[in-house]
């Protein structure tokens, strides 16, 4: 079927249009996120899958499973912003297997790459960034879900919750780079 391009709304030009730059608070979010993003990912370069997998401190930590920890912490906190606290665990109620599963989050699995893991990572970040550009409000709240450490009968803003996935971000690239110095001396920084 034709249409006369004169009465439709649509540009006549089969060119594609760009959607107007995102400025403010949205962009100073989606900076900051993506800063923070880059520093965790850098502490991956030019690793194996073995060597993302190892545990180099004390800790149970290691490089590919912090990635999937904030792949699976992002993915949640975003389903929370539009759904509520039923889109995130009720971790008052965990079993031990539920934890067991849930410490599966902090390690390389058999089976798993760490090519695979930077794509899911990949694919929750331009999850969020498209929630950041289209949420028609970053103060909408929701109440936060059971978990010994949020205060009973919480609520948290949209924003809010941006702020913390910033700041988990930015805390794992601290603990990301200190396991890859630990592992072969590469700094993410200095």
């Amino acid at each position: 079927m034709t249409t006369d391009a004169s009465i439709t709304s649509e540009p006549a030009t089969s060119e594609p249009t760009e959607a107007p730059a995102l400025t403010g608070e949205r962009a100073d979010l989606l900076e900051t996120l993506a800063k923070h993003r880059h520093f965790l990912r850098f502490t991956t370069r030019d690793l194996t899958d073995e060597q993302a997998g190892l545990r180099t401190t004390a800790s149970e930590l290691c490089l590919g499973g912090l990635i999937k920890h904030m792949t699976a912490g992002e993915r949640s906190w975003g389903d929370f912003i539009l759904n509520g606290p039923s889109a995130m665990r009720d971790f008052s109620a965990m079993t031990e297997a539920d934890w067991a599963r849930r410490d599966d989050e902090f390690r390389m699995l058999p089976g798993e790459t760490l090519a695979g893991v930077l794509d899911d990572y990949a694919e929750v970040a331009r999850r969020t960034e498209e929630l950041v550009t289209t949420l028609p409000d970053l103060g909408a709240t929701q109440p936060l879900p059971k978990a010994p450490w949020f205060e009973a009968h919480a609520e948290w803003s949209a924003r809010r919750v941006l702020m913390h996935i910033v700041a988990e971000t930015a805390q794992h690239a601290g603990h990301a780079d200190i396991i890859r110095e630990s592992l072969d001396g590469a700094k993410s920084m200095g």
